[in-house]
């Protein structure tokens, strides 16, 4: 389990246009929005990420840069930013399935073609959305078992700027004896 204020595991993976995405050489002021995605066979995931896209530009306002992992290769996530219109949010992608475990994500198991007759790979990870601190800190997670029911950006934009204001900490950092 991910602790907020503790370091997250690393994060390196190639991005869509090229080069390497790595969190520990990210830079922005107050710290990056990881958005793990099902894959491009998840319809919801399409729209999740249509959403990301579109507030992208409100969290580079905060000092915040934004990008979206799954575990599909190169070609399936070029197919994903492009059915979204992707313009100013970033891919990345190949995320192994133990890098999925080490962020706590959930992993299914394929059962064929979906609703929108793509097929399911025969493993991925579900939904997990983070921030992390400039110092590679959790500030923020949330993970689902489903591809239902996740944090809308709009209501995380807004907690954010809370946050900066208030000087908001990051919570649910205790782990000691209860």
């Amino acid at each position: 389990m991910l602790i907020p204020r503790k370091p997250v595991p690393a994060l390196s993976l190639p991005m869509l246009g090229g080069g390497v995405f790595d969190l520990a050489t990210e830079t922005s002021e107050r710290g990056t929005v990881v958005c793990f995605y099902r894959g491009l066979h998840c319809p919801i995931c399409a729209n999740y990420l249509t959403e990301l896209e579109k507030r992208t530009a409100d969290f580079a306002e905060r000092g915040v840069t934004t990008i979206a992992i799954s575990t599909d290769g190169e070609e399936r996530t070029a197919a994903m930013a492009e059915k979204i219109g992707a313009k100013a949010l970033r891919f990345a992608h190949s995320l192994s399935l133990q890098g999925a475990r080490e962020w706590g994500l959930y992993l299914s198991a394929g059962r064929g073609k979906t609703s929108i007759g793509i097929e399911e790979p025969a493993l991925f990870s579900e939904p997990g959305l983070f921030m992390v601190t400039p110092e590679g800190t959790l500030y923020y997670g949330s993970v689902q078992t489903m591809p239902f029911v996740r944090p809308h950006f709009s209501e995380l934009v807004g907690a954010l700027d809370f946050a900066i204001a208030k000087n908001y900490p990051a919570r649910g950092e205790f782990t000691g004896a209860v």
